[in-house]
């Protein structure tokens, strides 16, 4: 046996470990690419061919749908870019990200997928597609969570007062009682 052949499983629990101490859940990406293709068959497959849930197209018009999706569309593209932009250069951050859309929800790239997901299902009305995006936000609140309590782990108290300030999903808002008694 050559000296770079491993077995597979330790090459994988590797991989994990090495997941987690970068703040991710282990199965964080692949099953973000099994929810995708999941949810873009089911839709395509719904929306297009079976027409199985979407009898509530007909009493929404088509304008309203589109004016919808490319709302949700724009807000994802901007948290995706803004979010994106922090965690893919090179080196992560080995600090608290508090900047761009850090600064209105922790889990912005989570946010603009599952916003991908409302905007496809809602642009055909597609009730399966949308109990999808039900089982989307359970994935990706799990996912979530799990990583917060690494992120406290690693951070400690200037994480947990970054998730007082900052909500996980929609944005905190700010009353002006609430900031001036922290000032």
């Amino acid at each position: 046996m050559r000296g770079d052949c491993w077995p597979v499983a330790p090459r994988v629990a590797s991989a994990a470990r090495m997941k987690e101490k970068n703040g991710e859940h282990p199965l964080g990406d692949s099953g973000q690419l099994v929810l995708l293709g999941l949810f873009l068959s089911v839709w395509a497959a719904d929306s297009f061919f079976l027409r199985k849930s979407t009898f509530l197209s007909h009493h929404i018009p088509l304008l309203l749908r589109l004016i919808v999706l490319a709302g949700v569309l724009v807000l994802a593209f901007f948290l995706y870019r803004s979010g994106h932009a922090v965690v893919s250069h090179g080196a992560r951050p080995a600090g608290l990200v508090s900047t761009d859309a850090f600064k209105y929800v922790r889990h912005p790239l989570y946010l603009a997928s599952m916003l991908f997901y409302v905007g496809l299902a809602v642009s055909t009305a597609s009730l399966l597609s949308l109990a999808l995006v039900a089982v989307a936000f359970t994935f990706y609140d799990y996912i979530a969570r799990y990583e917060e309590r690494l992120l406290v782990a690693k951070l400690g108290k200037a994480y947990e007062d970054y998730m007082e300030r900052t909500g996980r999903w929609i944005p905190r808002v700010r009353t002006r009682e609430r900031t001036e008694t922290r000032v």
